[in-house]
């Protein structure tokens, strides 16, 4: 519910405006002047003042001037009923968001206020999408056992509000599994919050999570929302949640259980409604017995368990993953890759200790140094297809031959992207030849 903060000297005309405000079911505080005004504002959130620009004490202008630096995000409507051209373009200077002339309809102060506040809903989702932009925000690929079975418990538990722990090795896509989590949720249509526990130093994690209030230590010049304010309403996903700090895990699971807490350097008590997702490539019970990680909060967390599969135990979805990337890398670079059978075959019988992250390394590398649109064998890393053949061929010299012809062609016939003419005549052969030689090697 939207907090308004009403400052007018004029009784009559303050109860007009309260009353209407209220109406509409927003909160509404109201005081006689701009000193009591600044009193509210240092002791709660507001996502809008309106304010006369006269009054006894401290004038509007003041008001709006504190405003500002308790906090910026708040918008301000001024009244007047002394209005100029030149007074209105000083508020607007100053940062007042709105500028209205005293007499006016009630009707028309309502249609500006939810102006103001469709704008804060639009901002507070463009500076999510900003912070949690990236090239690739594409679902989970997979048509293995292995996989439907991790896309038949995110079916199941999306449309709930349970807290979900998403465990498995890194690069086996625990953040994309909880992004499709929430585009299948009730809350789809508001913010995804991610954060990193492990990226950001020990002694700023408190402050990104739960916010800080201005002057609250050396550099925190204004008023900061941290991650769970900006989720409220939608979705926060902690990643790598086994490097949370000690002391901030008890605060976690504080705010897990009650739905509260208070900023850094702050006294007021914030509410917010936040379905909480996790991830971690640690095995969290093995931290909790040795110490490095609270029972209680693993329990709390570990309300429904998503372990993500490493690729080596569902190799069957290589060949998808291989198009799914290949069709990413087409964009930038206007062509269509494919990947050849011999290059498949060799990725298969990789580990893979990267996962999919490495899957999608390898593609990126292979488009960008691939001469022709098919990957080869010859486009992978050569420590990867250092592979003995299946049957030795020995030293007899037709076989080599016979060996190293085919490697030829295949390797023209992908730098002039598969091109019969240009290939036949980098080859310096006649395309006739180079169609029998293509069919007798069973090359397409």
């Amino acid at each position: 519910m939207a907090r308004i903060l009403l400052a007018e000297d004029d009784e009559i005309m303050r109860i007009s405006v309260y009353d209407k405000l209220k109406h509409f079911g927003w909160q509404v505080d109201e005081v006689e002047n701009g000193l009591e005004g600044v009193k509210l504002l240092e002791k709660h959130d507001y996502q809008l003042v309106i304010s006369d620009i006269r009054m006894p004490g401290m004038d509007g202008l003041n008001l709006l001037q504190k405003v500002k630096e308790l906090s910026p995000e708040t918008d301000v409507i001024i009244m007047t009923a002394y209005g100029s051209i030149d007074d209105a373009l000083d508020c607007m200077k100053r940062g007042a968001s709105e500028y209205i002339l005293k007499p006016f309809d009630m009707d028309d102060l309502i249609i500006r206020c939810n102006r103001l506040f469709d704008m804060q809903t639009v901002k507070a989702r463009c500076k999510t999408l900003e912070e949690n932009c990236e090239l690739r925000k594409s679902d989970l690929v997979g048509k293995s056992p292995a996989m439907e079975q991790v896309f038949a418990i995110i079916e199941q538990v999306a449309p709930t509000n349970a807290t979900i722990l998403i465990t498995g090795e890194s690069g086996t896509g625990k953040e994309l599994a909880a992004r499709s989590i929430h585009k299948r949720s009730l809350r789809k249509d508001k913010a995804f919050v991610s954060i990193n526990c492990a990226a950001i130093p020990e002694g700023l994690m408190e402050s990104e999570l739960f916010g800080h209030e201005r002057g609250a230590f050396t550099g925190a010049d204004q008023k900061r929302k941290g991650k769970f304010e900006l989720a409220d309403n939608g979705t926060l996903l902690l990643d790598e949640l086994g490097d949370l700090p000690g002391p901030l895990q008890a605060k976690l699971l504080r705010v897990l259980q009650e739905g509260s807490f208070e900023r850094v350097g702050g006294s007021k008590t914030i509410s917010a409604d936040v379905r909480v997702l996790a991830c971690t490539s640690k095995d969290l019970q093995v931290e909790v017995n040795e110490g490095r990680f609270r029972q209680d909060l693993l329990f709390r967390l570990k309300v429904i368990p998503i372990i993500m599969p490493p690729l080596r135990e569902h190799k069957e979805d290589i060949h998808d993953l291989c198009l799914h990337f290949l069709k990413e890398f087409s964009s930038p670079y206007s062509k269509a890759f494919s990947i050849s059978n011999d290059a498949l075959a060799c990725l298969e019988s990789y580990n893979f200790p990267g996962n999919a992250r490495e899957l999608h390394n390898l593609m990126e590398r292979a488009t960008v140094l691939s001469s022709g649109p098919v990957i080869g064998t010859e486009d992978l890393p050569t420590e990867l297809c250092q592979v003995k053949p299946k049957i030795d061929i020995g030293f007899k010299l037709s076989d080599n031959m016979a060996t190293a012809e085919r490697a030829c062609l295949k390797k023209a016939l992908n730098h002039c992207q598969g091109n019969r003419t240009k290939t036949a005549e980098l080859l310096g052969i006649s395309r006739k030849n180079l169609w029998e030689k293509l069919k007798n090697y069973e090359i397409s």
